[in-house]
Parts: structure tokens; sequence; C-alpha cells
């Protein structure tokens, strides 16, 4: 497509509410648009920005042989009731019901709905060690949404969940995990720290 044909409509000045150089910078190159206290949809660039991350992650979780699956953003509450989470996570946890009353969650997080797949998918240790990872959107009820993307009330998040026999599998797969974060971030060339 050619660049004329593209909305590519830009800020001279930054919202008075952006706080963070990189908010400011985002909104001013109409990479997000803000459409709520801490919901931002992403226009054509900020979107294809999305997709080129999203890639480099795909690409280096496949590398360590980390399987991508797609969960559901809505879960049943029962989930969430059996790990006494839903009891514990606080309203920062956004709790829905159908039109028959039945309880769900917006998904903050995604490892009870990982756990109850594996346990219903694997039958024998001997099947272990794997890993398994999604990208998607997760929900939070922050309390005061702000900093752009940083702190926001739906957010895109890479998770990865490993299931092992040994302690000397957990390890490995941890060492494998931390690698491949090296590797996205060294490709998209970031600064970043180990904490």
């Amino acid at each position: 497509m050619r660049l004329s044909k593209n909305h590519l409509k830009t800020l001279r000045e930054a919202p008075s509410d952006a706080v963070l150089e990189s908010h400011k910078l985002l909104v001013r190159a109409n990479m997000i648009k803000q459409e709520a206290a801490g919901i931002y949809m992403y226009p054509k660039l900020g979107w294809r920005t999305v997709r080129k991350v999203e890639q480099i992650v795909r690409e280096e979780m496949d590398y360590i042989d980390c399987q991508e699956i797609y969960m559901p953003h809505v879960n049943p509450a029962e989930l969430w009731q059996e790990t006494g989470r839903w009891y514990a996570y606080g309203p920062e946890m956004w709790r829905i019901k159908d039109r028959n009353g039945n309880d769900f969650i917006l998904n903050p997080t995604c490892e009870e709905i990982f756990t109850d797949f594996v346990r219903k998918e694997w039958s024998s240790y001997k099947e272990l060690p794997f890993s398994l990872y999604h990208i998607q959107f997760k929900y939070r009820d922050e309390s005061r949404p702000r900093y752009g993307l940083l702190r926001t009330r739906e957010f895109i998040m890479k998770d990865a969940y490993t299931f092992d026999a040994t302690e000397e599998d957990l390890h490995t797969a941890y060492m494998r995990q931390y690698h491949a974060n090296e590797k996205i971030f060294t490709r998209m060339d970031l600064d970043y720290r180990i904490v």
C-alpha cells in the first residue's frame, strides 16, 4: 500500500495526561489512541508494531519447543474458586455473569485455565516435560490506570508455562525461557536489565 493511502495523522503536542515520555511519543506518533482510562486502540502503525513483536516472540518460543495455544478470554469461576484466587485476587479481577447468572472472569492471567487444560489432556508423567505459551489480551480493573501502556485495563501479554517431572527438568525449562527472553529483547535492540 502506498504511503499516501495510509491514515497517518500525528500530533504536534502530547495530551496533558501523558506523563511518561514513551506514552507521549506513542500518542503523538498515532500508534495508540485512548478510548477510556486504561483502554487503548492500536491504529495501523501501532498494530503493525505489535504484530512484529509477537512474531519475534513466537520465533523464539518455537525455537525452544514451547507450543503456542489459544485460550479464551473468559473463564468459568469454578477454576478460580478451586484455587482460592476467586476470593483472594481482589477488585482488579473483572467478574462477570452470563444471562443465566453463572459467574465468569475476564482473564487477568491464565494459570488456572492452563493447568486445567493440562490435567485433562495429559495423562502420564512420562509425557513430561513440555512447555506451553500464548499471547493474548488480559484484563485487570486497575484502580488508577495511567502511564500509557504500562498500567492499563486491557493489555497484551505473553505467558509461558512449563510442566516438569523433576527439579532438574524445571531448572532446564527455566533456563530455556530465560535465554529465549534474552534473545527476544536483544532482537528488539532493547536495553534491558534482568531483575
